[in-house]
């Protein structure tokens, strides 16, 4: 099978889970009570990114959680991180040093809007309360964006399930080094990304985005979907 129609073969899979799980959830209106497995691989979209038909979301992140065996991360805390903070001092706010995914988004609207003076941002630091106080207009501009982002999610037990769902999975979607299927928008966010990962890859991810995708994550990942249902 080539990789266009592998491509469409996903997208038909993820078509199954949406009619599984209902219409995709906003980051930004969820919470711990909201109803989540507790161990589960998650998709992202954007609003204006769509596959080359014009119709599909296009898949912009692939995600997981708890791949090492004393983590005790459950999906809905790793995604609590993504979305940000609710309450507290600094409402809207997060810590994207905690989050790979945050940092990426916000670096890219650093890029994009440069209105943001965040000189530490992505500096591997302990950031002292002066230096958090900074950032947190970007952090709060990233809660926004990924907030707005519609996800889906898929139950899968298993670490080692988890994990070769999530490389094969990334390696099909990205678009690095091979002939581009599904591109980015002109206008999508990603193209203001420091990492070149994420921009040739049209994902917010680095790692796999250069692999070539297995059988292995593709067949896992459908009988996940099929056991849930």
């Amino acid at each position: 099978m080539n990789r266009r129609a592998a491509l469409d073969a996903l997208y038909e899979q993820i078509a199954e889970l949406r009619e599984q799980v209902g219409e995709p959830r906003l980051l930004s209106e969820c919470t711990s009570r909201t109803g989540w497995p507790r161990h589960g691989v998650y998709l992202f979209f954007e609003s204006g990114e769509f596959r080359e038909d014009g119709v599909t979301p296009r898949v912009t992140r692939v995600g997981t959680h708890a791949l090492t065996a004393t983590s005790r991360v459950t999906l809905w805390r790793r995604l609590a991180q993504h979305r940000g903070a609710v309450g507290g001092r600094n409402p809207g706010g997060g810590n994207h040093r905690a989050s790979i995914f945050r940092l990426h988004v916000g670096t890219a609207l650093k890029s994009r809007d440069r209105a943001h003076h965040a000189p530490y941002w992505g500096r591997r630091i302990r950031a002292s309360p002066e230096v958090r106080e900074g950032e947190v207009a970007l952090e709060q501009a990233v809660s926004r964006e990924i907030g707005a982002m519609p996800l889906l999610w898929l139950a899968v037990d298993d670490r080692s399930d988890r994990a070769v769902i999530e490389r094969d999975l990334i390696a099909l979607l990205s678009n690095a080094d091979r002939d581009v299927v599904d591109p980015a928008s002109t206008t999508w966010l990603g193209h203001g990304a420091d990492r070149e990962a994420i921009r040739a890859s049209g994902l917010w991810n680095v790692d796999h985005t250069r692999r070539t995708a297995e059988p292995e994550g593709l067949d896992l990942f459908r009988a996940c979907i099929e056991s849930s249902r």
